[in-house]
């Protein structure tokens, strides 16, 4: 589990993931205008997140 932390990839993917998160979460909670704002960038960085924790699953494959 530990040689995951050590790809790049997974890290960027997992942070972006959480911060996709944090963002819906605080859409729920908040009445204003601005949470569509909020709305796009978390779903932009959820499909960015997967895509690269994707991306690293199928390089760490590889290596032996």
């Amino acid at each position: 589990m530990y040689k995951k932390f050590n790809n790049l990839g997974f890290v960027i993917g997992l942070f972006f993931i959480i911060v996709s998160l944090i963002l819906l979460i605080g859409r729920f909670f908040s009445a204003r205008e601005a949470t569509k704002l909020n709305l796009y960038t978390s779903i932009t960085f959820l499909i960015f997140g997967i895509f690269m924790m994707w991306f690293s699953k199928d390089e760490s494959g590889e290596e032996s």
